[in-house]
């Protein structure tokens, strides 16, 4: 009498088109053999809906025990769909997490280019080295750079179950958590995500994070005042924004739809300050020059017209830049660039009391 071995045998001979050519057996979709005196049966079992091969399969299987078995035979192939497992129903996402949070602020501008996530992340640095307990969201999700930036490319945060939920554990380094999408993209990979996919996945950037006790947690928020943003602020308890700017008057009007989008009655935010960011060029050999290559005092003329305070101007110079891409931002070192830093971190810590 021919055996459940066999029987696997001949049918290992089956390949399944649809799935790499990969047999039968090893698919894990032969169950239930049944071996008589004169009778052979198999159940074919499939994982989900029907197989659009499922009677292309049938007959293979088939034919392949007819090759093998003696004569006479009597051969059933029969097939099933496997109902599949209800999906477990993840607990819903609460403000719960950030209990801990005393100061959640967003960092904004109205357009990009205007270095923006600079600002961000050596904001985040320059708290921390003045004691504070710092983290930061990259919420950009269309061109995260935190990770260039602060040298954790490659690095995937963890996952610590807490109580019935997933909580992700952020990577720290300078004393800062980061949490972005680019931890969970590869290199190079681009994002095609509409709106609702964008907001449900920073969402959950923000409230299934193991953030602990912080005093500043910032969002590096992206460029413009689009369905994100409106998302974030309605979600997410900000507290306010800094909004980011570079110096010259065509830049005025980008400032304006921030200022406007944060205190559209819908949303009433309050805006901590605006950072001139690029206001002046030093050359490195001559830290004593400045030069405004986008205007001067454009900053100050704009926090002066929307009534609230110019926390900063940070200047353009090359270590900045270098610092960036090298994973060791300004904020680390005690230059003149690094001391601007500080010396926003302060005015920001002061605004917020």
């Amino acid at each position: 009498m021919v055996t459940r071995a066999e029987v696997l045998s001949f049918l290992s001979e089956v390949q399944h088109p649809g799935q790499g050519d990969r047999t039968l057996v090893e698919l894990g979709l032969v169950e239930n053999i049944l071996i008589e005196e004169n009778k052979v049966s198999v159940t074919l079992v499939f994982p989900k809906r029907p197989d659009p091969l499922k009677t292309y399969l049938e007959g293979a299987a088939r034919a392949a025990l007819y090759r093998h078995l003696p004569g006479g035979t009597e051969i059933e192939i029969q097939s099933v769909t496997k109902a599949a497992p209800p999906k477990k129903q993840e607990p819903e996402l609460t403000l719960e997490n950030l209990n801990s949070v005393r100061h959640i602020i967003g960092v904004a501008s109205g357009k990009g280019g205007v270095g923006k996530s600079t600002v961000a992340v050596n904001l985040a640095i320059a708290l921390a080295r003045q004691g504070y307990k710092v983290g930061l969201v990259d919420a950009d999700v269309y061109g995260p750079s935190v990770p260039l930036m602060t040298g954790t490319e490659g690095a995937v945060p963890g996952m610590e179950r807490i109580g019935e939920k997933d909580m992700i554990v952020p990577i720290e380094k300078y004393g800062v958590k980061w949490i972005s999408v680019g931890y969970f993209a590869k290199p190079g990979q681009a994002l095609i995500w509409r709106g609702p996919m964008a907001c449900s996945t920073l969402k959950q950037l923000v409230l299934q994070v193991k953030w602990d006790v912080l005093d500043y947690l910032l969002i590096d928020m992206p460029p413009g005042t689009g369905d994100i943003h409106i998302s974030l602020v309605q979600e997410v308890p900000m507290e306010g924004a800094v909004i980011v700017t570079t110096p010259q008057e065509v830049a005025l009007a980008d400032v304006e739809k921030g200022v406007d989008m944060f205190r559209h009655k819908n949303i009433n935010r309050q805006i901590v300050g605006i950072v001139e960011n690029m206001a002046w060029f030093t050359p490195e050999a001559h830290p004593e020059e400045k030069y405004y290559l986008f205007g001067n005092g454009g900053g100050a003329r704009m926090a002066e017209r929307f009534g609230v305070p110019l926390l900063g101007q940070i200047p353009l110079v090359q270590s900045i830049r270098e610092g960036g891409d090298a994973g060791e931002p300004a904020a680390l070192g005690s230059r003149p660039d690094s001391l601007a830093f500080l010396d926003l971190a302060a005015r920001v810590v002061e605004k917020l009391g």
